[in-house]
């Protein structure tokens, strides 16, 4: 596209050819100041309708969160790609941000399983890594990128065992063991990466990639098939871990005394559940949920390990759990808001975006701010959580 003289006479290029298709979209442009201005007041009259239901004390409904939330993004790249050459890559853009938020979603799905039960996991982070390293070490040394994705919830659930054991039978602050238990991980992979891996990385640290695995006919679909049904097993064991966890939280057994044992842990135990027995298992399974997440950035990557390869994601799955409120379906949104958040910074850096680089790199990081010091929204933690219980 040749940039036009005029700023009423720039336009955007959007393109959602990603792959093989049933059919093309071709690319289509738009102008970019009318189409800001044009989304502009819709933002404004949708602010105007959700400042009016607030005062009302009416509920939000969910469409105009959506409107709210989609105008601003195209408003916002239509603004970027304005006059630029580059054309915006849309199902690549969303397959990335797909991509991002696996291990932010298996991490949010662990604390849900974690928190839900009374027990702080801020041992995400650490999880993460120790499965991301068992993945790598294990599938390189069978060559069996399958054995990996074994060995990475195992890997995870050890770490939550750890955790389960201080916090519950010796009753340590669950932060500080949380705290302590990451910076275990890092060093103890950090050592075993300077040596061991480094040493002989054909055998310990060998690229050993998740094959890509297409649903038929879906996978066709434009811009949404190759976007959620062309990825490896470990995004569709995303998918299900989230429908089962959705289902069983509020609809079985399992959950229901899960969540007594979080809110009223004593009236729990008056009816005879084994409050401390349901705390640890929850511990080890929400570990190895993280543990599973960790493979992402290996096998799932097709990656080798890498020393602090999770970089802070566990705690940018905290902060996913609580702008979800604590369950599943919203920690899935507000992870893959995060994921998307990271890899808009990367699609605007290649079409060389007039917004700073740096400011891109801090976007995800600063939605994680406001997630944690609830401007998004009062929220309230399960009331038993970090307390010890003692029968």
């Amino acid at each position: 596209m040749i940039r036009r003289e005029g700023v009423w006479e720039e336009a955007t290029e959007f393109q959602s050819r990603y792959g093989e298709q049933w059919f093309t979209i071709p690319n289509f442009s738009v102008p970019s100041m009318l189409t800001v201005l044009v989304l502009t007041g819709i933002l404004l009259a949708a602010a105007v309708y959700g400042f009016v239901l607030a005062r009302s004390r009416a509920k939000t409904p969910v469409w105009l969160h959506l409107v709210v939330g989609v105008g601003f993004v195209v408003a916002f790249l239509t603004w970027a790609g304005a006059g630029k050459t580059s054309v915006i890559p849309v199902t690549s853009l969303l397959a990335g941000a797909l991509a991002l938020s696996v291990p932010l979603i298996f991490g949010a799905m662990s604390g849900i399983i974690c928190e839900r039960s009374g027990i702080i996991n801020i041992a995400i982070e650490g999880q993460l890594l120790f499965g991301a390293f068992a993945a790598a070490v294990i599938a390189s040394l069978f060559t069996a990128p399958y054995l990996g994705l074994v060995a990475a919830p195992i890997a995870g659930g050890l770490v939550g065992a750890l955790l389960a054991w201080f916090a519950v039978k010796y009753q340590v602050n669950q932060i500080i063991v949380g705290v302590v238990l990451n910076t275990l991980i890092l060093g103890l992979t950090s050592f075993f990466f300077s040596t061991l891996l480094a040493e002989n990385r054909e055998t310990w640290n060998a690229r050993q990639p998740l094959g890509i695995i297409e649903i038929p006919l879906l996978s066709q679909i434009p811009i949404v098939g190759p976007v959620l049904f062309r990825q490896t097993i470990l995004v569709y064991l995303m998918y299900a871990a989230v429908i089962i966890l959705q289902f069983m939280l509020f609809r079985s057994r399992w959950g229901l005394r899960t969540r007594a044992v979080g809110e009223h842990p004593k009236a729990a135990d008056t009816v005879g559940i084994n409050v401390n027995k349901r705390r640890v298992w929850n511990t080890v399974l929400g570990g190895a949920v993280a543990g599973l997440g960790g493979a992402f950035f290996t096998i799932g990557s097709g990656l080798a390990f890498g020393r602090d390869m999770s970089a802070g994601n566990g705690f940018i799955a905290l902060a996913a759990m609580i702008l979800g409120k604590w369950n599943p379906a919203g920690a899935l949104v507000a992870a893959v808001l995060f994921g998307f958040s990271k890899n808009l910074g990367n699609v605007l850096g290649t079409i060389g975006s007039p917004m700073p680089p740096q400011l891109l790199a801090m976007l995800p990081y600063v939605i994680t701010i406001f997630a944690v010091a609830g401007l998004v929204g009062r929220v309230r933690a399960p009331a038993a959580e970090g307390i010890p219980y003692t029968k």
